[in-house]
């Protein structure tokens, strides 16, 4: 039971050395972009903080080249004019004007508000996202996306967050015990599942929205639930009853629960592929954790990926799959992790980090952007890999430790 608590929760204790913004490559020729706040009456704090953000939404897209000030523009890019308000309640509201200075045109003008003043890092995403969207760039909907993670906040106590990517906003949602692996229910982000290590471990599902709690399946041993089908109705469960983890997979419309993999050993961390037809997972089946894939109702198992000795926490997305490989074997020091991307498909294969201690990976629902956590000796922080680009982004969080994450 100890080997099969380390394997499952390895995450939990890595530790790297340094925090590093990793930028593989640039790309030439952004379009040129300034930002002008034109706020009044606002809180100083405030007005640097969303600037700030306006200013690293626009940087993380990849898409554009942010200026200092106009004169740096030329007349070749764009301007983007904003000015934060309060209206008659209280509530934030953020009015845009953004122009193309080429053709010295206004492209969008638009009046914005939200009735929780905390959740402000969500106006200026949403701001960037249209701006975005006005130029039929490509997708940029992670902006906008909530992230649900769960946080180390004391011996044998974690916590379920919600926050934006940034970790500029965070609310605790669920506290008191041990609350682990958090999954969003579905692409709607209304609710999502959740582990709460009691006596016997219980999949709860949150409802964020109407505030409350469905206790969904309990299993002895341990339980995850590390995928959803699209379309919300089935849940890829680890489930270990008799001490032996399996892959199951939980149908919420018929009730039924079927076992997938049946290795006398550790087969974790379930995730659809190929549209649900296929699971990948990791296994230890040659000894070594690794990663696996089946298609579902088949018995036959084949290997997915050949290189690394200890391979886990993998994701998923159409055949795609990015997993973290350990790359260091010290006993009694920092090991490194990184972070590869492969193909359930094809012998492709592509590695997404340089250094330190990088698990836990999550595709968006764009297939370009990955999350993940970096892990370090007293804190840990949310990655952000934009794929086509080769850029990758750090978000330290500053009280607590990242347990697993999703978004």
């Amino acid at each position: 039971m100890a080997r099969l608590i380390f394997f499952v929760l390895l995450s939990l204790t890595l530790y790297a050395q340094d925090m590093t913004l990793e930028i593989v490559k640039d790309v030439g020729n952004r379009p040129k972009i300034v930002v002008e706040d034109h706020s009044s009456n606002i809180n100083y704090m405030l007005r640097k903080k969303f600037l700030k953000l306006i200013n690293a939404d626009l940087e993380v897209t990849s898409h554009f080249d942010v200026l200092k000030d106009e004169s740096g523009v030329h007349n070749e890019g764009y301007l983007l004019k904003y000015e934060l308000m309060y209206d008659d309640y209280g509530h934030l509201c953020a009015e845009i004007l953004f122009a193309d200075l080429v053709q010295k045109v206004i492209l969008l003008k638009k009046r914005y508000k939200i009735s929780d003043n905390d959740r402000y890092p969500f106006l200026a995403h949403r701001i960037v996202y249209d701006i975005n969207a006005k130029l039929h760039l490509p997708d940029v909907s992670f902006l906008k996306s909530f992230v649900v993670f769960s946080k180390y906040v004391g011996p044998r106590r974690a916590d379920i967050v919600i926050s934006d990517y940034t970790l500029t906003y965070q609310k605790t949602v669920v506290h008191g015990g041990l609350n682990i692996f958090p999954k969003w229910a579905d692409r709607t982000q209304r609710a999502f599942y959740y582990t709460s290590m009691q006596k016997v471990p219980t999949l709860y599902k949150v409802d964020i929205y109407k505030g409350t709690r469905t206790k969904i399946i309990q299993s002895e041993g341990m339980l995850v639930c590390s995928d959803v089908s699209k379309d919300g109705k089935k849940l890829l469960l680890t489930m270990a009853p008799n001490y032996q983890p399996d892959i199951y997979e939980l149908d919420l419309t018929k009730k039924t629960l079927r076992r997938l993999t049946t290795y006398p050993g550790i087969d974790v961390n379930g995730n659809y592929v190929e549209d649900g037809r296929r699971i990948v997972f990791v296994s230890d089946r040659l000894g070594n954790p690794t990663i696996f894939a089946k298609r579902i109702g088949s018995k036959a198992v084949e290997r997915v990926v050949y290189h690394g000795k200890n391979n886990s926490a993998c994701t998923t997305y159409k055949d795609y799959v990015v997993y973290s490989s350990r790359e260091t074997d010290n006993a009694f020091g920092s090991n490194t992790f990184n972070l590869y991307l492969t193909s359930t498909t094809s012998d492709y294969i592509r590695r997404l980090t340089a250094n330190g201690v990088n698990i836990f990976p999550r595709f968006a629902a764009d297939g370009e952007t990955i999350l993940f956590i970096k892990m370090f000796k007293r804190q840990s922080a949310l990655g952000v890999i934009r794929l086509q680009y080769n850029k990758s982004y750090i978000y330290p969080l500053h009280v607590g430790k990242i347990q697993s994450i999703d978004w």
